[in-house]
């Protein structure tokens, strides 16, 4: 360094100059090329200031110890991409037109608060993820797939898993499955936008959707260009009178174990619904939401199989493997299967091919049957656990919802109330919890404390726990 602050060839900064040592150390055939993104690099984060006059090839080159060319070869290069600017005799300098960049790599994922117990619904134990079996799968899929299976899928999905899809839906929720009509993607969210793009350019402008139900289903089709109407729900499923009154043509449902009021829909109501859609050559979209797990008896057979011309029915891993492998399935009607499919190309080409080879082997041996297996005992644990613990800490709560999926509806006597203040009390103490009133499309104010208390990804203990906490938190 001289004493004026620049390196010995006259690069101004020290900081700057060193930046280009490691380059100059790199294996001699990536020398160059690290040379220029040093460079690069320097001019981006402004330690390269524009206006800065660079040494000449010359000086530069005796510095780091190279040749001139690579030297020269990099001026030019970043020349010509308008990081330096040059004139003949005048030297070489740091340009105008770029701009420090500050980047940073920010997770958006959602993420659970810290609570010390977090009963927000709709989250499985993802640590009962079947890691072993998954990477033995892995493994194998790797060694034996054929090299052209690495090109571009059919959009529908690779023959082998909608094969293995079909014979699973229909042997475990009774379902008509046609692997023509069936259509592998990235979770129920794609199945729900691809169905409302379709709608909206056959000319469909507003679609039913189940109040209170998931708030994911109205702004998905509203994404797609659909306004959402909410219909209310009785104990048996969907109010088939508002229903007709609305004029809407398409409605969304889960009758299986409806989210989030936990009721299956009834025979009689299944029975008018598809009545309902025949009579205004309508459509139902049934998401079956958690239909694997119920723990009194085998689960209900999904309403698709009723009429597989009106309904289209989804599904995916999400909750019984892992929301994050972002797999699941469509089984569409044959009315509006090349819809679909065209919509599902121009999305994204198809779903990864690596990915369906491995759940269709994880399907074709076992491995998911047994995993829900698994799974099933588990969940059906833990939502003992949860009873028993509202019994003891709130005397009088009422659970309702059949004895299924991954949460429960709480009603706890009107001591426990207003609902405002237990849910500051609850949060104050460290619980994460959800009113029933979150899911409701239209304001609802009044009444009781209604939860909508998850219990899948805690443990028993940590489930009596966190219920004692409640309790505690709401003491005199």
């Amino acid at each position: 360094m001289t004493s004026s602050g620049t390196s010995p060839s006259g690069l101004p900064g020290s900081a700057a100059w060193e930046l280009l040592l490691p380059a100059a150390a790199a294996p001699a055939r990536a020398r160059g090329r690290s040379l220029q993104e040093a460079l690069r690099a320097a001019v981006r984060s402004g330690r390269l200031v524009p206006g800065t006059r660079l040494p000449s090839s010359r000086d530069l080159a005796a510095d780091l110890g190279v040749s001139r060319g690579l030297v020269t070869e990099a001026y030019e290069q970043l020349t010509a991409e308008g990081y330096l600017r040059s004139g003949r005799g005048a030297g070489t300098w740091v340009g105008g037109a770029v701009r420090a960049a500050h980047p940073r790599a920010r997770d958006l994922a959602p993420r659970s608060p810290s609570a010390r117990a977090d009963f927000r619904p709709g989250t499985p134990d993802l640590s009962l993820f079947p890691r072993a079996a998954w990477a033995t799968a892995q493994r194998a899929v790797l060694a034996e797939v054929p090299h052209h299976a690495l090109g571009y899928p059919d959009p529908r999905g690779l023959p082998r898993l909608r094969t293995a899809l079909a014979e699973l839906l229909a042997r475990r929720r009774g379902v008509v499955a046609d692997p023509e009509r069936l259509v592998v993607v990235s979770g129920v969210a794609q199945a729900t936008t691809l169905l409302g793009y379709v709608l909206h350019a056959r000319g469909m402008r507003d679609i039913g959707v189940e109040d209170p139900g998931s708030p994911e289903h109205g702004s998905l089709y509203i994404a797609a260009g659909l306004d959402a109407v909410p219909l209310p729900l009785d104990d048996e499923g969907l109010d088939l009178d508002a229903l007709r009154a609305s004029g809407v043509r398409a409605v969304v449902t889960t009758p299986a174990h409806q989210f989030p009021s936990g009721i299956a829909y009834s025979a009689d109501r299944r029975t008018e619904l598809l009545d309902w859609a025949r009579s205004v050559e309508g459509l139902v979209i049934e998401d079956d939401y958690d239909g694997e797990f119920r723990y009194d008896r085998a689960p209900v057979g999904a309403l698709q199989g009723l009429d597989p011309e009106r309904v289209a029915y989804t599904g995916s891993v999400s909750k019984s493997l892992a929301p994050g492998l972002r797999l699941g399935w469509l089984l569409v009607p044959e009315s509006v299967a090349e819809e679909v499919v065209e919509r599902k190309r121009t999305m994204d080409l198809g779903h990864p091919a690596l990915d369906q080879e491995l759940f269709a082997r994880f399907v074709e041996r076992g491995d998911y049957d047994r995993h829900l297996r698994r799974c099933q005992r588990a969940y059906r644990e833990r939502r003992d656990a949860l009873v028993a613990a509202l019994e003891e800490h709130f005397p009088g709560a009422e659970v309702s919802g059949i004895a299924a999926g991954l949460h429960v509806i709480a009603a706890l006597p009107e001591r426990y109330g207003p609902q405002e203040r237990f849910l500051e009390r609850t949060a104050a103490a460290g619980v994460a919890v959800r009113p029933l009133t979150d899911f409701a499309h239209a304001r609802v104010t009044g009444g009781g404390v209604r939860l909508v208390l998850g219990y899948a990804q805690l443990s028993p203990a940590r489930i009596a726990a966190g219920v004692r906490l409640m309790a505690e938190a709401l003491a005199p």
